[in-house]
């Protein structure tokens, strides 16, 4: 004997619901970003945006950044136009976002990552003005007694 289930509307409405309602199967928290920046910076919103565009969910504090450098332990001649904080670590300057990601993943015994000055073609540093102009630099990994290792190098 065959028996078969009749499925409601209202049935189908409330699975549904509760599909849209449940976590997407493998989906992460967003990982968040503190970062302390001029108000008047546009690299540095620039950057925010970058890091917003993969995945990042950022905070942003509009009052200068020496104070939150100093504070996180980042040297001053590593120093750039913004810093940020994630899970512990400190981020100065135009870090890739991908170079973040690997930081959180690997876990190193460091204060964070720099990437001193504003080189162009860093994240933030990559804007029409510059008309496609990328020159070398290097993200550092910022040691605890301010030494610094290069953590990757872009040509």
């Amino acid at each position: 004997m065959r028996t078969t289930t009749k499925t409601t509307r209202r049935q189908c409405l409330q699975l549904g619901l509760a599909l849209l309602a449940a976590p997407a199967i493998g989906a992460q928290a967003a990982v968040a970003v503190e970062v302390w920046k001029d108000p008047h910076c546009g690299c540095c919103e620039d950057w925010v945006v970058h890091l917003r565009q993969a995945g990042f969910s950022v905070k942003v504090n509009d009052q200068g950044n020496e104070a939150a450098r100093k504070r996180l332990g980042i040297p001053d001649a590593l120093g750039s136009c913004h810093t940020g904080s994630v899970q512990g670590y400190a981020l100065e300057g135009h870090v890739p976002a991908t170079d973040i990601r690997r930081l959180l993943r690997e876990k190193p015994q460091a204060v964070g990552l720099a990437v001193p000055g504003m080189p162009v073609g860093s994240p933030g540093m990559d804007g029409a003005v510059y008309q496609g102009r990328k020159d070398p630099y290097k993200v550092l990994l910022v040691a605890k007694d301010g030494s610094s290792t290069v953590f990757h190098a872009y040509p």
